[in-house]
């Protein structure tokens, strides 16, 4: 059994700190510390003392019942509970350590006897001594009570602290997974145009290869966490299952470069970061040119930075501020927010 494993469990806990505690205040707080300022004690009194201790365990107990019971009621009934209960546990714990002290350390007959060598002022002194005894003993119980509320707020604290970040991570994982996934709809929205036009044509090898080719990327794409990050060699791995089904689209018009550094082919990055980028490519540069064109994609580590480049050799687009002049897409502006997200 590890100390994390104790302190996760609130039973284990609860325990370990309740019977430490009061092993603590009985041997150091009590005994030791009245030895300290008597000569002689009873031969009786450590079990005298072992005897209170334990008393005080269950009185507590009993407190923690109470506690439990007020739990998440208003803080004025919390607040009752902890005065009522602190006074009843300390003068409940007086009275039987009076009992026990005149049964088993002085008898009720050398009390007597000293009360009279007191004379009259016995019962000032007798009330005296008990409010001491009962101000340290409501002292001890309302400590044990103070450090209940804390131990137990503060691991509800940290509860809803764990619960809160668990919630936040929560969010950013379908955040991310929703910016992944949408690419889908747009991606098969245009392949099964493609399809459907082949269907029509009576191309049926060839809307056949292109459902096979669009079957494995999508299973690809599914099977893949996007909140997990892959090496750049398998992510153009899956672009290439991409470019396959293009292909079908434009054959030879469609060809591919790839200028791929060593040691960038081990560098993480999301999952199909690559796939939204060439989509837009070959819609606003391939696509545009009866003669089809050319994508290149470079990938290198300079300073600790992996710098990926995605060109082609189509006609260009007008950008307004940098953005696509009347573009709706969805593409480039989930791979900001994924990025976003990611870092």
């Amino acid at each position: 059994m590890t100390i994390k494993s104790i302190i996760e469990n609130k039973r284990r806990l609860f325990w370990l700190l309740h019977l430490s505690g009061w092993a603590a205040w009985g041997l150091i707080g009590k005994y030791l510390y009245t030895r300290s300022f008597s000569d002689e004690l009873a031969p009786s009194y450590a079990i005298y003392v072992a005897v209170i201790t334990v008393i005080a365990m269950v009185i507590t107990l009993l407190l923690r019942f109470l506690y439990r019971y007020v739990d998440g009621r208003a803080l004025w009934i919390q607040g009752l509970a902890f005065v009522a209960g602190s006074c009843a546990a300390a003068y409940t714990w007086i009275e039987s350590r009076s009992f026990i002290y005149s049964t088993w350390i002085e008898s009720t007959k050398d009390m007597e006897a000293y009360w009279e060598k007191v004379g009259a002022a016995a019962e000032v002194y007798e009330q005296l001594q008990f409010s001491n005894m009962f101000s340290a003993a409501w002292t001890v119980m309302a400590g044990w009570s103070v450090l209940y509320f804390a131990i137990k707020h503060y691991r509800t604290y940290r509860e809803m602290r764990e619960s809160a970040l668990k919630s936040a991570a929560m969010a950013h994982e379908a955040q991310l997974k929703m910016l992944r996934y949408q690419l889908n709809p747009h991606f098969l929205f245009n392949t099964l145009n493609a399809i459907s036009t082949l269907v029509l044509e009576k191309q049926t090898e060839l809307a056949n290869k292109m459902v096979s080719k669009m079957s494995s990327f999508l299973r690809y794409s599914l099977d893949n966490d996007p909140m997990l990050k892959i090496p750049l060699d398998q992510e153009l791995t899956a672009l290439q299952l991409y470019l396959d089904i293009e292909k079908v689209r434009f054959e030879e018009r469609l060809q591919l470069e790839l200028d791929i550094q060593d040691k960038a082919k081990s560098a993480l990055i999301p999952s199909l970061l690559l796939q939204p980028l060439v989509e837009n490519a070959i819609k606003y540069g391939i696509a545009c040119s009866e003669e089809g064109g050319h994508l290149r994609i470079s990938a290198k580590v300079f300073a600790g930075d992996l710098l990926l480049e995605l060109s082609d050799d189509g006609p260009g687009v007008t950008l307004v501020d940098g953005d696509l002049a009347q573009s709706n897409g969805v593409g480039l502006r989930n791979t900001r927010e994924r990025l976003k997200e990611l870092y």
